[in-house]
C-alpha cells in the first residue's frame, strides 16, 4: 500500500492555533444563521471640519487595499483622513446589486424579472477567495475586524487538466480516486510531498542538503522524477503560481505556498482551503473603514476631484476638494488618483455570468474555484473560474454568480475567455469587460506618495495582501515581517 497518498500530508498538519477560533466561531455562526444581513452600520460619520486639519496620512479611494491600510495606520496611532470621489465604499472592489450591475453593463435597460429581486444580489467586481490560513485572515484576526463579518467555507477547489475539470483532492480517499496521477506517479509525488511537509526553513536537518534559496523549483522537482502534468498541478493548483516563471526561480517560495495551501485546507477541514464572507467582499472595505474610525480615522465620501497638492520640493503636502485643502505628510491612493505616477502593465479580461445551476463537473458545489493552467490552454498565464451563490448570500435562492478572468493576451476578450466560459454550461445572462492594470513608477521617499497596484485576475487574495504589506512597510518604515510577527506572537500567547 502507498500509505500516505499524494495529498494526505495535508490532513496531518498541526491543529488550529486558538486565536483563529474567533474566525472559526464566526464561520460556525454563519453556517447556522445566513438570514440576517451581515452589514452593520459601517459608515463612519463624516466630520464637516475635517478639511481644516492636518493629518499624518490622507488615503484616497476606498478599495480594499486602501481600507486595510487606513485601518492598520489608524491602529498604529496615525491621524488619518480617508476620502473617496464616489458616494459608496469599495472603489474598483465594490459589490453591486442587480440594478447597479445592469446600469454598468446595459445602460438604461432593466434587468428581467425572472432573475429575482435586485437587493438579493451582491456581485463583487473583484471576486477573490481568502486562504483560510493566509495573510489576509491573519490581518483580520490581528485587527479584530472579524467581529464585523461572518464567513463560510468554500465548497471545492478544482483544476482543469487534459480537457476535464478535476477536484483538487482534500482527503486520502479523494487522492486514491483522483485521475490526476497514476499509481506510480502518486508514489513519486508522495516522496516530494513528504519533503515539503517536513521542510523547516530554520532547521537545516530537514533540507536534505538543498538550499532552496538557490535551488530552482525545476531542479527540486526533477529530483523526484515527476511528469509535466504533475508539475502543472503542483505549481498552479497547489502553489497557485500564475504562470511558469516560478520553475526557474528559487524553490523556497513554491514550498511555502504549498505549505500554506495545506495549512489552509486543514483549518476548517472543508473541501477547499478557501473561505468567503457572507454577502460578498463589499463588507470587507467597510469593516476596515469602521476599524479606522474606531481608532480616530475620519471618512469623507462623495468628495469630487481630490487633487493631490505638492510643495516646492515635489512632496505631497495635502489634498484639495471643493476648494478646501486638507494638509498631510503622506498620501496613499489607488492608481486612478495619481495617473501620472503609474504605468500600464497589462489588461484583465473577464466575464460575469448569472446562472441557475452550479458549474458542471464540480460535484454540485455552490462555491468553487477552478484553475485552468496556462499550459493546458496554450497561454502565457492561467485562467480562473470563480463561482459563488445564494449559499453565501450573494444571489437569490437558486442563482449562481460566476466569473471567468485572465490576463488579456489578445484584443478579443470574448474569444480569449471562451475556454473558461464553455465550462460554465447554460447561462441566464453574461457580461464581458476588460480593465487596465497599473503599477506605480514613482519613488515614495521623494514625493511621499504611496500608490497601490491594480488588482490581478487571480481568484485568491495572497498577491493583494502582499502589496498591502509592502506599502505598509514603505509608509511606516517598519519591517514587512513586523505585522506577521505580531500575529504569530499573538497566536502563541493565546495557545499558552
Amino acid at each position: 500500500m502507498i500509505g500516505i497518498i499524494f495529498f494526505s500530508y495535508i490532513c496531518s498538519t498541526s491543529l488550529l492555533p486558538l486565536s483563529i477560533l474567533s474566525l472559526s466561531l464566526s464561520l460556525s455562526l454563519s453556517l447556522v444563521n445566513t438570514t440576517q444581513h451581515a452589514s452593520l452600520s459601517l459608515h463612519p460619520r463624516p466630520n464637516r471640519f475635517a478639511m481644516d486639519e492636518e493629518y499624518d496620512v490622507i488615503v484616497l479611494g476606498t478599495g480594499l487595499k486602501e481600507c486595510i491600510l487606513s485601518g492598520l495606520l489608524s491602529v498604529d496611532g496615525l491621524k488619518v483622513l480617508h476620502m473617496d470621489r464616489n458616494d459608496y465604499y469599495g472603489g474598483e472592489s465594490t459589490s453591486l446589486n442587480l440594478i447597479q450591475l445592469w446600469k454598468r453593463f446595459r445602460g438604461d435597460d432593466k434587468p428581467p424579472a425572472h432573475l429575482g429581486a435586485s437587493r438579493d444580489y451582491n456581485v463583487d467586481m473583484i471576486p477573490k477567495f481568502m486562504m483560510a490560513n493566509g495573510t489576509l485572515v491573519r490581518v483580520l484576526i490581528h485587527t479584530d475586524v472579524t467581529k464585523y463579518l461572518s464567513f463560510k467555507a468554500v465548497d471545492g477547489s478544482y483544476v482543469f487538466n487534459k480537457g476535464k475539470v478535476h477536484k483538487v483532492p482534500a482527503t486520502d480517499m479523494e487522492a486514491l480516486k483522483s485521475p490526476l496521477m497514476g499509481l506510480f506517479e502518486k508514489r513519486r509525488a508522495r516522496k516530494f510531498f513528504i519533503y515539503v511537509q517536513n521542510h523547516n526553513e530554520s532547521d537545516p536537518k530537514t533540507h536534505e542538503g538543498l538550499d532552496l534559496t538557490r535551488v530552482t523549483t525545476k531542479e527540486l522537482i526533477s529530483k523526484y522524477g515527476l511528469d509535466d502534468n504533475t508539475i502543472d498541478f503542483i505549481g498552479h493548483a497547489l502553489a497557485l503560481h500564475r504562470d511558469d516563471r516560478y520553475l526557474n526561480e528559487p524553490a523556497l517560495d513554491t514550498v511555502k505556498r504549498m505549505k500554506l495551501y495545506a495549512e489552509s485546507l486543514a483549518r476548517f477541514q472543508g473541501g477547499s482551503p478557501y473561505i468567503y464572507p457572507l454577502y460578498g467582499l463589499g463588507e470587507l472595505p467597510q469593516a476596515f473603514a469602521r476599524l479606522s474610525a474606531v481608532y480616530g480615522g475620519t471618512y469623507m465620501l462623495n468628495k469630487p476631484e481630490c487633487k493631490v497638492e505638492f510643495d516646492m520640493e515635489g512632496k505631497a503636502c495635502g489634498v484639495t476638494s471643493e476648494g478646501e485643502t486638507a494638509k498631510c505628510k503622506k498620501v496613499v491612493c489607488d492608481p486612478s488618483y495619481l495617473p501620472n505616477k503609474v504605468r500600464k502593465v497589462g489588461k484583465v479580461a473577464r466575464a460575469i455570468a448569472i446562472m441557475s445551476h452550479p458549474i458542471p463537473n464540480t460535484d454540485e458545489s455552490h462555491s468553487v474555484q477552478v484553475i485552468l493552467p496556462q499550459k493546458q490552454l496554450g497561454r502565457k498565464s492561467d485562467m480562473y473560474l470563480f463561482c459563488c451563490s445564494y449559499s453565501h448570500n450573494v444571489a437569490p435562492k437558486g442563482k449562481f454568480i460566476a466569473f471567468v478572468s485572465c490576463e488579456a493576451e489578445t484584443d478579443n476578450p470574448e474569444l480569449e475567455l471562451k475556454p473558461g466560459v464553455d465550462l460554465l454550461g447554460p447561462v441566464d445572462e453574461i457580461f464581458f469587460e476588460t480593465y487596465d492594470r497599473y503599477e506605480p513608477v514613482n519613488e515614495p521617499t521623494l514625493d511621499n506618495c504611496f500608490v497601490s497596484t491594480s488588482y490581478d485576475p487571480t481568484t485568491h487574495f495572497e498577491s493583494t495582501v502582499m502589496d498591502v504589506l509592502a506599502m505598509y512597510t514603505s509608509i511606516t518604515g517598519k519591517a514587512k515581517v513586523t505585522l506577521h510577527n505580531i500575529i504569530l506572537v499573538e497566536e502563541s500567547n493565546v495557545d499558552s
